[in-house]
């Protein structure tokens, strides 16, 4: 299938769920059949394109921001509709179906540690295959898709391209746009057969250490819990053996590896920050996606690209929800002149 150029293209186009989180605040996670109290709660966001393209809005990013999926005719849908509109993310390729509410997600966030734990509502999510979209019309220059694992109609065998996300995103490269994925974490074997088979038709392949673990097979973390660089090296070559065109970056807490086609490696270590300022790791991983997204859009050298995203990820942590933390780039940035970062992980 060939591709044509995507230079003249522009923006970033995200697609997949769209999620109400509903984040409650506990006082330490219990035991079966017993309580924990709730000291605070609040809405926000949830969903990779959805954190994504806020997280950028409210950076300032300086290129279009397209959403694309399914929510539900109900208050929820509405909300995230007026909330994209605000921040000027273009909604048309955002739906409103009458067959099933507004996915949403209860997360568990405890007080002193910032874990989370979530209890998820697939609702609308699950009936999005990508349908309404056009590529051929759409000029944006990135097709971010997530979560893989998390999108039913998506997450469906397909002969041809591995699944019905594999298809979507090769009819996205045959019109020219590059690709980015992001996958939920599960404990699960479902890596093996419906990832894998993706990454032929993704350029650019943004996961966490778990994520790439269960994809590839390699164990990298000791027994421990230390983080095992040799093997985490390994499974950033294993996915890109699997298909992954030109870039595969995996984010932990301890920071980012990134490895191109040529097989050149760029760490990354994360923050230095306080525990004062860890409300929350929900939504972490997606502004760090968002950080590197914005300098693949751009073209900035890569070392940039991650320093961005550990500073977005950073700023992410400072609230329990998704989003709320991030404000702009400039402030995000200066968080690491602040708190320093993380002794060099290579």
């Amino acid at each position: 299938m060939k591709t044509k150029s995507s230079s003249a293209h522009r923006g970033l186009l995200a697609g997949g769920n769209w999620i109400i989180d509903r984040v409650k605040i506990i006082d330490g996670y219990p035991p079966p059949e017993q309580l924990a109290n709730i000291v605070a709660e609040m809405t926000g966001t949830g969903g990779g394109p959805y954190n994504v393209l806020m997280d950028l809005a409210q950076s300032g990013a300086p290129f279009p921001l397209i959403a694309a999926g399914l929510v539900g005719q109900d208050d929820n849908g509405a909300q995230i509709l007026a909330h994209c509109r605000r921040h000027k993310i273009d909604v048309r390729y955002l739906n409103q179906t009458p067959k099933a509410v507004t996915s949403y997600t209860d997360v568990m966030t405890e007080r002193a540690s910032g874990r989370r734990t979530f209890f998820h509502a697939r609702g609308a999510n699950a009936l999005w295959a990508g349908a309404n979209l056009d590529f051929k019309k759409l000029k944006a220059r990135i097709f971010h898709l997530g979560y893989l694992l998390l999108l039913d109609a998506l997450d469906v065998p397909d002969e041809r391209c591995g699944t019905r996300a594999g298809r979507l995103l090769a009819a996205a490269q045959a019109a020219g746009l590059k690709t980015s994925v992001d996958v939920v974490s599960e404990d699960s074997d479902r890596f093996p057969t419906l990832v894998a088979p993706v990454l032929k038709f993704v350029d650019y392949c943004v996961l966490n250490e778990i994520e790439a673990g269960k994809t590839t097979g390699f164990k990298v973390r000791t027994s421990d819990g230390r983080l095992d660089t040799v093997a985490l090296r390994h499974a950033a070559g294993a996915l890109l053996q699997q298909g992954v065109r030109e870039l595969v970056v995996i984010h932990f807490p301890e920071g980012a590896l990134a490895r191109n086609r040529r097989g050149d490696d760029v760490w990354q270590p994360s923050l230095k920050l306080p525990a004062k300022h860890m409300a929350g790791t929900a939504g972490a991983g997606d502004a760090f996606c968002a950080g590197v997204l914005w300098g693949l859009h751009e073209g900035w050298e890569l070392s940039r690209s991650l320093r961005t995203g550990v500073c977005l990820a950073a700023a992410s942590l400072s609230d329990p929800s998704c989003t709320a933390g991030v404000k702009s780039l400039a402030t995000s940035l200066a968080l690491a002149k602040k708190f320093g970062f993380q002794p060099a992980l290579d």
